[in-house]
């Protein structure tokens, strides 16, 4: 096996948008599809990540990837592979990324030769398959140290960062020290908000694009009330469905069905009738699955008959997350220390990743069937849940912190909070499940800020944008 993976994404016809666009901006997608084909002919766009399974920079990349290759572009997406040390590493650089110490440990001379001996390989590899004129984007900290070798082997490079921090503070400069070195070659930086843009970086080579949502994945495709139900019966989470209508779509069209079961702490399934508050996240400190159970249990619980779903994908499924099998079990203790009233009405959930489209249909089904969707992270780089659960109409409590505030208009199409005031997370969550009017017109504002602004049709634009001003010479031959 070689040090990278090539992950296969079968292309997805661009005109299914025909019905989710207005004219125009489907009018638009057409002229986009057609430049973007002649002007990437003959060259191949690489997508360079460090995971395929888990977490929304590997769902943005199935969806842009897929409608890229359905516009004709040759587009590839290549997985880097590791040892532990390396993502114990590369973990430590996200945490403080996000301003956050993290493990604690260093970032010295011995981290970086291991953080280079690693690349080492999986550079050769890309070195390879890759063209001078092609054009390599690396996604975040794993991958900026194959910048160097790529520019200088004629690729053009972009460094797409998907974390971030408002206030940079001193982890987030230690980080930043460790992986400017590795930089200083790469042609174009996209950020996900302004804020996060680095000191220093070179303002004509700087670029803001926010992620978005694929109304036709699994994650975000309409589902009717029947089959979301059945769906959370076939994972174990709610009793008493037809597990026969736990059918779904996958993204190339063809039909799929829910048949693992999730691995869940609860003392009984919920009854289809049970309203419920869910966070759906990857096993990180930073998204804070504790706290949401604390403010659960200490304001939401006493004052309302509503359950807590707490949601995420097998822990031990995100490769390049050596921490959420850690923090499932904390969590997992946190939640048998319940008192039993309080913790017979809250669920935890590890769905499984065997099928990466059959574990989203379930984030989509929970979605769709939570009264309260909640994204209480410590920090957050954007925060793709958020734009998830509004798209199907959800009322949103997030936090006050990164991309997040991008998404939400507060108090109109969701709710911003502090994170750390439990006392506040809990009014938020509990005056939406007392007042269902507000809280479906706060749902449908939702929808529309996401139609706006955060569909996959936009992110197609921007990106190509930022390649069309890279490849201006002809291809090299």
């Amino acid at each position: 096996m070689g040090a990278t993976r090539r992950i296969a994404v079968a292309p997805i016809p661009t005109e299914r948008f025909r019905d989710v666009l207005r004219a125009d901006d489907y009018a638009r997608l057409e002229d986009l599809v057609v430049s973007a084909r002649d002007a990437l002919a003959g060259r191949v766009v690489l997508n360079v990540s460090s995971t395929s399974a888990g977490g929304g920079v590997v769902e943005l990349l199935r969806s842009l990837i897929g409608y890229t290759r359905g516009a004709g572009v040759d587009v590839r997406w290549a997985v880097i592979t590791a040892g532990p040390e390396f993502f114990e590493v590369t973990k430590r650089i996200h945490n403080r990324l996000h301003g956050f110490d993290g493990d604690g440990g260093p970032l010295g001379p011995a981290e970086r030769r291991i953080y280079e001996d690693a690349l080492a390989a999986n550079e050769r590899e890309l070195l390879g398959v890759v063209a001078p004129g092609d054009v390599v984007l690396l996604h975040d900290p794993q991958t900026a140290g194959l910048a160097h070798a790529l520019e200088e082997h004629g690729a053009h490079v972009v460094w797409r960062a998907h974390v971030g921090l408002d206030l940079p503070n001193e982890c987030a400069r230690e980080a930043w020290d460790f992986l400017r070195p590795y930089l200083t070659d790469a042609e174009s930086f996209v950020f996900s908000r302004a804020a996060f843009v680095w000191e220093d970086l070179p303002a004509d080579r700087t670029h803001i694009i926010s992620p978005s949502i694929d109304a036709f994945a699994p994650k975000n495709q309409e589902l009717t009330e029947a089959q979301s139900l059945a769906i959370l019966e076939a994972s174990g989470l709610v009793a008493d469905g037809d597990r026969r209508e736990s059918t779904f779509t996958y993204l190339d069209g063809t039909p799929g069905r829910v048949d693992h079961r999730a691995e869940i702490l609860q003392d009984a399934p919920l009854r289809p009738e049970d309203r419920f508050v869910l966070q759906v996240s990857r096993w990180d400190a930073l998204k804070d699955h504790e706290g949401v159970l604390r403010a659960f249990a200490e304001h939401v619980a006493p004052a309302t008959d509503a359950h807590l779903v707490l949601a995420g994908p097998a822990a031990g499924a995100v490769t390049d997350d050596p921490e959420g099998q850690a923090v499932w079990r904390r969590l997992g203790a946190a939640w048998s220390a319940l008192d039993g009233p309080c913790r017979s009405r809250v669920h935890v959930a590890s769905l499984p990743m065997a099928d990466v489209d059959e574990n989203a249909v379930v984030v989509n089904a929970l979605q769709r069937r939570a009264a309260v969707v909640v994204q209480k992270s410590l920090a957050e780089g954007f925060g793709l849940t958020v734009a998830e659960a509004m798209w199907k109409c959800a009322p949103v409590v997030a936090s006050r912190v990164g991309g997040i505030q991008d998404q939400i208009e507060d108090g109109v199409s969701g709710v911003l909070v502090d994170p750390r005031d439990l006392t506040s997370v809990g009014a938020a969550v509990v005056a939406l499940l007392d007042d269902p009017t507000r809280a479906a017109r706060v749902g449908a504002e939702a929808r529309e800020r996401v139609r706006e602004h955060f569909l996959g049709v936009r992110h197609l634009h921007q990106y190509f944008d930022v390649i069309a001003k890279l490849i201006a010479e002809p291809v090299p031959t």
